[in-house]
């Protein structure tokens, strides 16, 4: 089990076919915690989860290839659950193996493991985490054993690394090491995606600082620099979560950025009151070396102890809306009301 987490620099998870498209369509999406048996039985969805992603499916399956960040970890039972400095606000994630299904499901092709609940359960739980994923056919990184890896779809290659600022993930704060492991997927893929989980949490931090963002005492990282060094280094999209809100959206030097694609898919345990509750599904459209062409917003909500739905309101497209004008009002970037997003009208 340990070779789960040793380097991997190269894996070819995925059977390239004959006929490569011109245009390559990413889909991310934010937080996905899909309940916890810990602790005394914890809370968990009713038909092992299978109706949590039910209703965006369809949406999820339909991309070159899906990214989404697993906050906790996949563990039946055991592992050594993480004490807080501040125990009231202390959160750990446990759910089954068997809920793995529901990435399969969701066509999810890629998955962030960088993120403050990765450990929740010690290195039992990273491993079986791994184990799990591996297992089901899903590729991963953002240990720091795991910063990257290489995926073959379609005749397309992929290079994907996450970074988060907590202990045993790739070090969003190192950003020459970052910038190294970009660098090097850029030389030999087609398409670089890059997360991170960074910046402070909650309501009250839905802008995007353009500063380093420090939160209960820890370094969260500035985002936007990493972002922007991140694309300086090869970088084609990037995928920002971490703080349970949504961010606004850029583009730079024609690629994009999402700086917080807030709580996606999230089953008891987090707050989803509010702009907590509404998440975008972003599915980007590039040619094959990345270049930004659009991109589209579906709008999601959740409620307490609920599925993930469609959102017939579109709030988080307004929200998002509001805040790109706000943080970037220098990029002038076109959301309209369908929530696509361009450079330049015509290119929708």
């Amino acid at each position: 089990m340990l070779k789960l987490l040793l380097p991997v620099f190269i894996l070819l998870g995925l059977q390239a076919k004959a006929q490569v498209s011109d245009t390559i369509t990413i889909i991310g999406v934010g937080d996905i915690m899909m309940g916890s048996n810990y602790p005394n039985g914890g809370t968990l969805p009713p038909k092992e989860g299978s109706e949590l992603m039910k209703s965006v499916a369809s949406l999820l399956n339909n991309s070159s290839i899906t990214f989404g960040n697993l906050e906790g970890t996949l563990l039946d039972q055991g592992g050594i659950p993480k004490t807080c400095r501040n125990p009231k606000v202390c959160y750990v994630f446990r759910s089954p193996e068997s809920y793995v299904k529901n990435l399969v499901d969701g066509g999810f092709d890629l998955i962030s493991v960088a993120n403050n609940h990765s450990a929740d359960f010690g290195w039992d739980g990273k491993v079986k985490t791994a184990k799990t994923l591996s297992s089901a056919g899903i590729n991963f990184a953002g240990d720091e054993y795991r910063p990257s890896i290489v995926v073959t779809k379609n005749g397309v290659r992929y290079g994907f690394a996450a970074f988060a600022p907590n202990p045993g993930c790739a070090n969003i704060n190192d950003l020459t090491a970052a910038k190294k492991i970009v660098a090097d997927l850029d030389s030999i893929c087609d398409i670089v995606i890059v997360s991170f989980h960074g910046g402070a949490e909650g309501p009250q931090h839905e802008h995007v600082p353009r500063k380093t963002e420090v939160f209960y005492g820890e370094n969260r990282g500035d985002v936007h620099r990493f972002a922007h060094q991140m694309i300086d280094a090869g970088a084609d999209v990037i995928f920002g979560h971490g703080p349970h809100v949504t961010r606004a959206v850029e583009v730079y030097n024609n690629r994009f950025i999402a700086y917080s694609l807030g709580n996606f898919c999230t089953y008891g345990g987090i707050n989803v009151s509010g702009v907590c509750g509404i998440a975008p599904i972003i599915k980007v459209f590039t040619n094959r070396n990345g270049s930004f062409f659009k991109a589209k917003i579906i709008s999601t909500h959740q409620q307490f102890l609920s599925n993930v739905m469609i959102d017939p309101k579109k709030q988080v497209l307004k929200r998002i809306q509001q805040l790109t004008r706000e943080d970037f009002p220098e990029k002038n970037l076109i959301i309209d009301e369908e929530g696509w997003i361009t450079t330049d009208q015509k290119q929708r």
